[in-house]
């Protein structure tokens, strides 16, 4: 009795129906967070009537070992992958524009963005995107632009 009570309450909670009884809305989840260093420099871009974006890459490594022996280097394998982070935040935009760097260890949390452009050739791409809402600067060697 108990568990079909808190199951309802979770899904009042979670669910909220609308007046087209069809029509269900359910709360989601786009949530990410990577830890690894900054490939280049942050560059802050703006359209013309849109705010500005800073944006930069950012790698992350995974590793895994590819036999059985355990202490051996040679059996340790190595992928990494580059992301592309945009911040519009006004205050972290600024600030990440300031203060990374490339090489920079960083921790960023943000959403998953898919989009579409079409290039210079007139070819239409895809590209994914995390847009960070909070960086975590991780490594000592911080020095603004100015400096």
């Amino acid at each position: 009795m108990f568990r079909i009570r808190t199951s309802q309450l979770f899904r009042q909670l979670v669910r909220h129906q609308s007046t087209d009884s069809s029509l269900i809305l359910e709360k989601s989840i786009n949530r990410v967070q990577l830890l690894g260093r900054v490939g280049q420099d942050p560059v802050m871009r703006q359209v013309e009537g849109r705010n500005p974006v800073t944006i930069f890459s950012m790698a992350t490594n995974e590793m895994w070992r590819s036999g059985e022996v355990e202490n051996s280097p040679a059996d340790v394998s190595q992928k990494t992958t580059w992301h592309r982070v945009s911040i519009f935040k006004p205050g972290l935009r600024d600030v990440a524009y300031q203060y990374v760097k490339k090489g920079s260890r960083v921790l960023v949390e943000g959403k998953l963005d898919y989009g579409e452009y079409v290039d210079k050739n007139n070819v239409r791409r895809q590209a994914t995107t995390i847009i960070a809402d909070n960086i975590i600067f991780l490594s000592d060697n911080l020095r603004g632009r100015d400096q």
